[in-house]
Order: structure tokens, then sequence, then C-alpha cells
């Protein structure tokens, strides 16, 4: 448990400095539990980092009820960034509702409308933003580093918990009591849109459920992504 707590006053400490020298910053919350870690965190310390989630349309009904979870545990309410109407329109009139299944391209194409777009606009304005990925996550996140420069959205990019362990993220979450997805509960480590997202077998990489009839290698939504190219820029020591 020592580990554990020396990792967690890391984080604080990162935290601490983006809220010092990156305001104003943001924190792009899918949800799941190492976003949780992070909202606890955030909250519980009273930062003024402001917390959003992109409600894509098609999320599970337990994801959703994480933000009631958020609102009556630490009475705050997360910040909803929601696809434009007409682009989502455009996209299923010209392709289908699920026509992600049939290319790795028409999936980036729905990741994109759903929200690659409303990041833009939930990080307009901002200095920074921050996010819950750790690079145990999967191969395409193996180098993830703790500050990153952003080039495509012109700022600084946190990702806090890079070397967090799932084992770290929830023996967190049981130490501190701090509400979660119960999917996660029923075999989902990782958690997206419901067409997209499916249970892992014992064993399985935690990202197997996303996307699952891709090659490991493209398993991402396009968030953390340039031209097809995962964003790692420019890596800058925490």
């Amino acid at each position: 448990m020592s580990d554990l707590n020396a990792r967690v006053a890391a984080t604080r400490a990162i935290l601490e400095r983006i809220a010092a020298e990156f305001s104003p910053a943001t924190f792009a919350s899918s949800l799941a539990a190492e976003d949780m870690v992070l909202t606890d965190l955030i909250l519980k310390a009273g930062l003024p980092i402001s917390i959003f989630s992109l409600e894509t349309g098609r999320l599970h009904a337990e994801t959703l009820a994480v933000l009631d979870k958020v609102k009556e545990r630490y009475g705050h309410e997360i910040a909803l960034y929601r696809p434009q109407a007409a682009l989502v329109d455009e996209y299923v009139g010209k392709n289908g509702l699920n026509a992600f299944y049939d290319s790795v391209e028409l999936r980036k194409g729905c990741c994109y409308v759903r929200k690659v777009e409303p990041l833009g606009r939930a990080l307009a304005g901002k200095k920074a933003w921050i996010t819950g990925q750790r690079r145990a996550q999967s191969s395409t996140r193996a180098e993830l580093a703790v500050q990153e420069h952003d080039a495509a959205h012109g700022m600084e990019k946190f990702n806090p918990l890079a070397d967090w362990s799932e084992e770290d993220v929830w023996n967190y979450i049981r130490a501190e009591g701090v509400p979660y997805n119960a999917l996660h509960d029923r075999g989902y480590p990782s958690i997206g849109c419901e067409p997209c997202t499916r249970a892992v077998q014992p064993g399985e990489d935690v990202r197997a459920g996303r996307w699952w009839w891709e090659n490991p290698e493209s398993k991402e939504c396009g968030l953390h992504l340039v031209d097809g190219k995962l964003i790692r820029i420019k890596s800058v020591a925490a």
C-alpha cells in the first residue's frame, strides 16, 4: 500500500501543478474507473479544474448512471458535450446506424462525429487537458508520457495515471469508497459506446472488449490521434 500512497501523492502534486500553471485546465472523463480516481482527487482537493464527459448518444445506461453517482457523492455536476445532430444525421444517412462494424475508416468516422468534434468544443479556450489513460491499458499506450504537447489542440495534455497499474486503480477506489461504473463488475475493464464494447474473458487484454472486431493496433477512438497517428509529438518530463 505504501507504493500506492506514493503514487497518489505524486498524482496529487501533478494535478496541483496543472491547476497552478495551466489554468484554465479541464479533465476529460469517460466515467471509467481511472477517471473516477482523478475525479475523486480533483473534487476532494477542490482544485479549479473543470470536468466534462462526452455523451455520445450511444453510452450504456450504467455509464450514464455514474453522472448521478458523482452528483450524489460530491455535489458536483459533470458537464456534458454531445455530438452535433446534423453531423450524426449525415453520417447515419450516408453510412447507416452501425456502419462502424464495416471498416476501421467508418468506425473512426463515427468516433469523429460522436467524440472528436465534441472534444474540440470542450477544449476550446483551455490551456491544458487531462486524461485517465494508463500505459498498461494497451499496446497503443505503452509509451504514454505523463505530460505531452498536444499540437492538434495547441495545449498541454496530461496523463497523471500513466504509470498506475489496474491494481493501483482498484485499490484506491476500494480504499476511498469511490463510486464507479457497475459494468466493471460484469467483466468490462474498458468501457466505451454500448455497441462497440463487450465484456472480456479472464486473461484477455483490458481493452480487448473495445472494438473487438479490429486489430489491437487500431484500437483508438481518435481522441488521442492526429492524421491516424497517436499524439506523441513531444513528451515533457513531469
